[in-house]
């Protein structure tokens, strides 16, 4: 019984999960726009997103959350760039565009960008 559990597995492991998830959201802030897979991406969004609003205000407290996931290029692109440029947006930092399907095991792609 799924009860209040959400998202999704992925077909890996908790920890194998969460470095993926940081991974992808690393190459997004740095590259800006990335391609993937789709249920990866729906992941990525709100993990993402979760992000961009601690940049929002730099403070040592959002320093300090940044760091634990990130490396000081990345936090300092998302202080520096990033969150300034969504000072007044409520949400909705990422967009979905669907480009089709792989070739080789037809697995929706989709391309993850910051709006």
């Amino acid at each position: 019984m799924k009860k209040k559990k959400k998202g999704r597995k992925l077909s890996r492991k908790r920890d194998q999960r969460k470095a993926l998830l940081k991974s992808l959201a690393r190459e997004l802030f740095l590259r800006e726009k990335i391609k993937t897979t789709e249920a990866k991406a729906k992941e990525l969004r709100s993990f993402a997103e979760r992000f961009i609003e601690r940049a929002k205000e730099k403070n040592l407290t959002n320093l300090r959350y940044l760091r634990r996931y990130f490396a000081k290029d990345v936090v300092k692109k998302l202080f520096d760039e990033i969150g300034p440029r969504y000072k007044e947006r409520k949400g909705g930092y990422t967009r979905i565009i669907k480009i089709g399907y792989r070739e080789g095991d037809r697995a929706k792609m989709v391309i993850i960008e910051l709006v």
